[in-house]
Formats: structure tokens, C-alpha cells, sequence
């Protein structure tokens, strides 16, 4: 009797603790229809592809951290550090090229 109490007692706990992990909105790929895409994987690295306010391409890669709703990218220039929103499956944010110009991405969550 003891041994079922037990193990319905560590059942119970396990179902408590699967049931309360949530992973990150942020994971995955996303992108828009102008050649914008950040790829943010479970291991906090990111690959992202961004197109300046000129119409070049400039490829990004990394390591990211979050916390609530800002999100911090290394690069090879420095941190750059953003806020971050999702509504639906649309992710905002506002991205700093390596000029420093200001670049409003609206990216949609594709994988």
C-alpha cells in the first residue's frame, strides 16, 4: 500500500512540474516579406538577416538573452539590447544597425 502512495505521490509531481514548463514565444523563425529573419533557438544563440534602411543585407549571429520583455542580442559590434511585443503570431521590435540607424521590424512567427 505504501509503494502505490508512493507512486502515485511521484506520478502526481512529475504531471505538477511538466504541466508548469512553458517554453519561451520567442523561439523559432521568423521573418517578413522584405528579406527580414531572425531565427532565436533553446539554447539562447540566434542567427538573424537584416536589411538596412539602404537595401543591404547584413547577416548576424550570436548569443541572446531575456529579460521580460527586453531582449539583449551580442554581436560583434557590441550588445545591442530592444524591447520586444508579440501579439498573435507577430513579433515587434526595433533593431539598431551597425550605423546605428533604427530599423522597425514587424516579423511573423513562420517555423
Amino acid at each position: 500500500m505504501k509503494k502505490f502512495y508512493f507512486l502515485l505521490t511521484a506520478t502526481l509531481f512529475i504531471a505538477l512540474i511538466s504541466a508548469c514548463y512553458q517554453p519561451s514565444p520567442l523561439y523559432g523563425t521568423w521573418s517578413d516579406n522584405q528579406g527580414n529573419k531572425i531565427i532565436l533557438s533553446s539554447d539562447n544563440t540566434y542567427t538573424a538577416i537584416i536589411v538596412d534602411t539602404n537595401g543591404n543585407t547584413t547577416n548576424y549571429s550570436g548569443g541572446y538573452t531575456v529579460l521580460e520583455n527586453v531582449i539583449s542580442f551580442s554581436r560583434n559590434d557590441g550588445n545591442m539590447n530592444t524591447e520586444w511585443d508579440i501579439r498573435g503570431g507577430i513579433l515587434y521590435l526595433k533593431w539598431l544597425d551597425s550605423s546605428g540607424q533604427e530599423i522597425n521590424l514587424t516579423l511573423y512567427h513562420i517555423a
